[in-house]
Protein backbone atom coordinates (compact mmCIF):
# COMPACT_ATOMS: atom_id res chain seq x y z
CA UNK A 1 0.00 0.00 0.00
CA UNK A 2 1.36 3.42 -0.95
CA UNK A 3 2.08 5.75 1.96
CA UNK A 4 2.22 9.54 1.69
CA UNK A 5 3.98 11.97 4.01
CA UNK A 6 3.05 15.64 4.31
CA UNK A 7 6.17 17.80 4.53
CA UNK A 8 4.98 20.96 6.29
CA UNK A 9 8.24 22.91 6.23
CA UNK A 10 11.01 23.22 3.67
CA UNK A 11 13.45 22.70 6.56
CA UNK A 12 11.82 19.50 7.79
CA UNK A 13 14.06 16.44 7.73
CA UNK A 14 12.96 13.85 5.20
CA UNK A 15 14.10 10.25 4.91
CA UNK A 16 14.34 7.86 1.98
CA UNK A 17 11.79 5.58 3.60
CA UNK A 18 9.54 4.68 0.67
CA UNK A 19 6.90 7.27 1.45
CA UNK A 20 5.81 9.74 -1.22
CA UNK A 21 6.35 13.27 0.01
CA UNK A 22 3.64 15.94 -0.38
CA UNK A 23 5.12 19.45 -0.32
CA UNK A 24 3.80 22.94 0.35
CA UNK A 25 4.36 26.41 -1.19
CA UNK A 26 7.78 26.94 0.42
CA UNK A 27 9.11 23.76 -1.13
CA UNK A 28 7.66 24.68 -4.53
CA UNK A 29 9.61 27.93 -4.40
CA UNK A 30 12.84 26.09 -3.59
CA UNK A 31 12.29 23.71 -6.51
CA UNK A 32 11.58 26.62 -8.87
CA UNK A 33 14.97 28.14 -8.07
CA UNK A 34 16.86 24.86 -8.42
CA UNK A 35 14.99 23.92 -11.57
CA UNK A 36 15.59 27.28 -13.18
CA UNK A 37 19.33 27.00 -12.54
CA UNK A 38 19.37 23.55 -14.16
CA UNK A 39 17.57 24.94 -17.20
CA UNK A 40 19.88 27.95 -17.41
CA UNK A 41 22.90 25.64 -17.41
CA UNK A 42 21.46 23.55 -20.25
CA UNK A 43 20.69 26.77 -22.15
CA UNK A 44 24.23 28.08 -21.63
CA UNK A 45 26.02 24.99 -22.97
CA UNK A 46 24.05 25.04 -26.22
CA UNK A 47 26.69 26.97 -28.23
CA UNK A 48 29.35 24.50 -27.05
CA UNK A 49 27.70 21.45 -28.62
CA UNK A 50 29.67 21.39 -31.87
CA UNK A 51 32.08 18.97 -33.53
CA UNK A 52 35.47 18.93 -31.81
CA UNK A 53 34.40 19.79 -28.27
CA UNK A 54 35.12 17.19 -25.59
CA UNK A 55 32.59 15.98 -23.07
CA UNK A 56 35.10 16.99 -20.36
CA UNK A 57 34.83 20.59 -21.57
CA UNK A 58 31.04 20.37 -21.28
CA UNK A 59 31.41 19.01 -17.76
CA UNK A 60 33.76 21.86 -16.82
CA UNK A 61 31.20 24.43 -18.01
CA UNK A 62 28.41 22.73 -16.09
CA UNK A 63 30.47 22.71 -12.89
CA UNK A 64 31.49 26.35 -13.36
CA UNK A 65 27.90 27.51 -13.84
CA UNK A 66 26.56 25.36 -11.01
CA UNK A 67 29.03 26.81 -8.52
CA UNK A 68 28.53 30.36 -9.84
CA UNK A 69 24.81 29.90 -9.27
CA UNK A 70 25.38 29.17 -5.59
CA UNK A 71 24.80 25.43 -5.96
CA UNK A 72 26.85 22.25 -6.08
CA UNK A 73 26.58 19.42 -8.64
CA UNK A 74 24.55 16.68 -6.93
CA UNK A 75 26.24 14.03 -9.06
CA UNK A 76 29.76 14.87 -7.90
CA UNK A 77 30.63 12.29 -5.27
CA UNK A 78 27.28 10.52 -5.60
CA UNK A 79 28.04 6.80 -5.13
CA UNK A 80 31.61 7.52 -6.23
CA UNK A 81 30.70 9.43 -9.41
CA UNK A 82 33.35 12.10 -10.03
CA UNK A 83 31.72 14.50 -12.51
CA UNK A 84 29.25 17.38 -12.61
CA UNK A 85 26.97 15.98 -15.32
CA UNK A 86 26.35 12.95 -17.51
CA UNK A 87 27.04 13.07 -21.25
CA UNK A 88 25.40 10.29 -23.26
CA UNK A 89 26.27 10.07 -26.95
CA UNK A 90 24.45 8.14 -29.71
CA UNK A 91 23.81 4.57 -28.45
CA UNK A 92 24.55 5.52 -24.81
CA UNK A 93 21.19 5.44 -23.03
CA UNK A 94 22.17 7.31 -19.86
CA UNK A 95 24.95 8.02 -17.34
CA UNK A 96 27.68 8.53 -19.93
CA UNK A 97 30.87 9.70 -18.19
CA UNK A 98 32.52 12.95 -19.41
CA UNK A 99 36.07 12.59 -20.66
CA UNK A 100 38.36 13.35 -23.57
CA UNK A 101 35.99 11.96 -26.21
CA UNK A 102 35.37 14.49 -29.00
CA UNK A 103 31.93 15.13 -30.40
CA UNK A 104 31.69 14.32 -34.11
CA UNK A 105 29.53 15.71 -36.89
CA UNK A 106 26.25 13.78 -36.88
CA UNK A 107 26.30 12.80 -33.19
CA UNK A 108 23.36 13.24 -30.85
CA UNK A 109 24.09 13.81 -27.16
CA UNK A 110 22.11 14.04 -23.95
CA UNK A 111 23.46 16.23 -21.15
CA UNK A 112 21.97 15.58 -17.69
CA UNK A 113 22.52 18.08 -14.86
CA UNK A 114 21.37 18.28 -11.24
CA UNK A 115 22.36 21.40 -9.31
CA UNK A 116 21.70 21.15 -5.57
CA UNK A 117 20.65 24.66 -4.57
CA UNK A 118 19.80 25.53 -0.97
CA UNK A 119 18.96 21.90 -0.32
CA UNK A 120 16.76 21.38 -3.41
CA UNK A 121 17.56 19.25 -6.47
CA UNK A 122 16.89 20.62 -9.96
CA UNK A 123 17.20 17.57 -12.20
CA UNK A 124 16.93 17.94 -15.99
CA UNK A 125 18.41 16.64 -19.23
CA UNK A 126 18.21 17.71 -22.84
CA UNK A 127 19.20 16.37 -26.25
CA UNK A 128 21.53 18.25 -28.60
CA UNK A 129 22.31 17.75 -32.29
CA UNK A 130 25.99 17.93 -33.28
CA UNK A 131 26.46 19.41 -36.73
CA UNK A 132 24.61 17.75 -39.61
CA UNK A 133 22.50 14.99 -38.04
CA UNK A 134 20.74 12.28 -40.05
CA UNK A 135 16.97 12.46 -40.41
CA UNK A 136 16.39 9.20 -38.51
CA UNK A 137 18.27 10.57 -35.50
CA UNK A 138 16.43 13.89 -35.64
CA UNK A 139 13.11 12.06 -35.74
CA UNK A 140 14.09 9.95 -32.73
CA UNK A 141 14.90 13.12 -30.79
CA UNK A 142 11.60 14.72 -31.81
CA UNK A 143 9.53 11.70 -30.79
CA UNK A 144 11.39 11.42 -27.48
CA UNK A 145 10.52 15.01 -26.66
CA UNK A 146 6.91 14.31 -27.59
CA UNK A 147 6.97 11.32 -25.24
CA UNK A 148 8.19 13.56 -22.41
CA UNK A 149 5.44 16.11 -22.94
CA UNK A 150 2.74 13.44 -23.35
CA UNK A 151 3.88 11.94 -20.05
CA UNK A 152 3.82 15.34 -18.36
CA UNK A 153 0.29 15.84 -19.67
CA UNK A 154 -0.79 12.77 -17.68
CA UNK A 155 0.80 14.05 -14.45
CA UNK A 156 -2.23 15.51 -12.67
CA UNK A 157 -4.25 14.80 -9.55
CA UNK A 158 -6.54 11.79 -9.82
CA UNK A 159 -4.39 9.96 -12.36
CA UNK A 160 -1.97 7.22 -11.40
CA UNK A 161 1.76 6.93 -12.05
CA UNK A 162 1.06 4.07 -14.47
CA UNK A 163 -0.94 6.43 -16.67
CA UNK A 164 2.27 8.35 -17.41
CA UNK A 165 4.20 5.28 -18.55
CA UNK A 166 1.28 3.87 -20.54
CA UNK A 167 0.91 7.09 -22.52
CA UNK A 168 4.65 7.31 -23.24
CA UNK A 169 4.83 3.65 -24.27
CA UNK A 170 1.86 3.96 -26.61
CA UNK A 171 3.34 6.97 -28.42
CA UNK A 172 6.82 5.46 -28.68
CA UNK A 173 5.70 2.06 -29.91
CA UNK A 174 3.41 3.66 -32.47
CA UNK A 175 6.67 4.82 -34.10
CA UNK A 176 8.17 1.32 -33.63
CA UNK A 177 10.67 2.63 -31.08
CA UNK A 178 11.70 0.82 -27.90
CA UNK A 179 11.06 2.22 -24.41
CA UNK A 180 13.81 1.56 -21.86
CA UNK A 181 12.53 -0.18 -18.71
CA UNK A 182 15.74 -0.52 -16.68
CA UNK A 183 15.86 3.19 -15.76
CA UNK A 184 13.00 5.41 -14.69
CA UNK A 185 11.93 8.77 -13.33
CA UNK A 186 11.90 9.30 -9.57
CA UNK A 187 10.75 11.44 -6.71
CA UNK A 188 13.02 14.28 -5.69
CA UNK A 189 13.20 17.44 -3.63
CA UNK A 190 15.45 17.44 -0.58
CA UNK A 191 16.50 13.95 -1.66
CA UNK A 192 18.14 13.28 -5.04
CA UNK A 193 16.26 10.02 -5.65
CA UNK A 194 13.09 9.18 -3.76
CA UNK A 195 9.67 7.57 -4.17
CA UNK A 196 7.81 7.19 -6.44
CA UNK A 197 9.49 5.37 -9.30
CA UNK A 198 8.13 6.63 -12.63
CA UNK A 199 8.52 3.84 -15.18
CA UNK A 200 8.07 5.01 -18.77
CA UNK A 201 6.07 1.97 -19.86
CA UNK A 202 3.22 0.12 -18.24
CA UNK A 203 -0.49 -0.22 -17.74
CA UNK A 204 -2.88 2.68 -17.28
CA UNK A 205 -4.74 2.83 -13.97
CA UNK A 206 -1.92 1.23 -11.97
CA UNK A 207 0.63 2.57 -9.52
CA UNK A 208 0.43 5.25 -6.84
CA UNK A 209 -2.30 7.88 -7.02
CA UNK A 210 -0.96 11.27 -8.12
CA UNK A 211 -1.66 13.95 -5.50
CA UNK A 212 -0.95 17.70 -5.22
CA UNK A 213 2.45 18.39 -3.66
CA UNK A 214 4.30 15.46 -5.23
CA UNK A 215 7.66 16.22 -6.87
CA UNK A 216 9.14 13.81 -9.42
CA UNK A 217 10.99 13.56 -12.71
CA UNK A 218 9.74 12.24 -16.03
CA UNK A 219 12.68 11.22 -18.23
CA UNK A 220 11.83 8.77 -21.01
CA UNK A 221 14.70 6.98 -22.72
CA UNK A 222 13.62 5.95 -26.21
CA UNK A 223 15.63 3.64 -28.48
CA UNK A 224 15.59 3.59 -32.25
CA UNK A 225 15.75 -0.19 -31.94
CA UNK A 226 14.74 -2.61 -29.19
CA UNK A 227 14.32 -1.67 -25.51
CA UNK A 228 17.03 -3.75 -23.76
CA UNK A 229 20.19 -2.08 -22.45
CA UNK A 230 23.44 -3.33 -20.93
CA UNK A 231 25.92 -1.82 -18.49
CA UNK A 232 29.54 -1.19 -19.37
CA UNK A 233 32.38 -2.23 -17.11
CA UNK A 234 32.70 1.28 -15.61
CA UNK A 235 29.52 0.55 -13.64
CA UNK A 236 27.74 3.69 -14.85
CA UNK A 237 27.37 3.81 -18.63
CA UNK A 238 24.24 2.13 -20.01
CA UNK A 239 24.08 1.41 -23.76
CA UNK A 240 21.56 -0.17 -26.10
CA UNK A 241 22.14 -3.89 -26.55
CA UNK A 242 21.54 -3.69 -30.30
CA UNK A 243 23.75 -0.57 -30.62
CA UNK A 244 20.82 1.49 -31.91
CA UNK A 245 20.57 5.20 -31.16
CA UNK A 246 18.94 6.33 -27.93
CA UNK A 247 17.50 9.70 -26.86
CA UNK A 248 16.23 11.16 -23.59
CA UNK A 249 14.67 14.33 -22.21
CA UNK A 250 13.97 15.01 -18.55
CA UNK A 251 11.98 17.54 -16.55
CA UNK A 252 11.41 17.92 -12.83
CA UNK A 253 7.77 18.69 -12.04
CA UNK A 254 5.52 19.46 -9.08
CA UNK A 255 1.88 18.39 -8.95
CA UNK A 256 -0.56 21.27 -8.44
CA UNK A 257 -4.28 21.24 -7.66
CA UNK A 258 -5.22 21.07 -11.34
CA UNK A 259 -2.15 19.75 -13.19
CA UNK A 260 1.58 20.17 -12.80
CA UNK A 261 4.30 22.81 -12.84
CA UNK A 262 7.50 22.19 -14.84
CA UNK A 263 10.38 23.44 -12.70
CA UNK A 264 13.07 22.95 -15.37
CA UNK A 265 11.52 24.70 -18.37
CA UNK A 266 14.08 26.58 -20.50
CA UNK A 267 13.96 30.35 -19.79
CA UNK A 268 15.36 30.93 -23.29
CA UNK A 269 12.73 28.77 -25.00
CA UNK A 270 15.28 26.08 -25.95
CA UNK A 271 12.89 23.21 -25.38
CA UNK A 272 14.03 20.80 -28.11
CA UNK A 273 16.54 20.93 -30.98
CA UNK A 274 17.37 22.46 -33.30
CA UNK A 275 18.17 25.33 -30.93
Amino acid sequence: MTEYQIVDSADETVLRDGTIKLHGPEAFEGMRRAGRLAAEILDAITPMIVPGVTTAEIDDKVREMTLAGGAVPATMGYRGYAHSCCTSINHVVCHGIPGEKYLKDGDIINVDVTPLLDGWHGDSSRMYLVGDVALKARRLVDITYECLMIGIGMAKPGNRIGDIGAAIQAHSEKQRYGVVREFCGHGLGRLFHDAPEVVHAGRAGTGPLIKPGMFFTIEPMINLGKPPVKMLSDGWTAVTRDKSLSAQFEHSIGITEDGCEIFTQSPAGLHKPPY
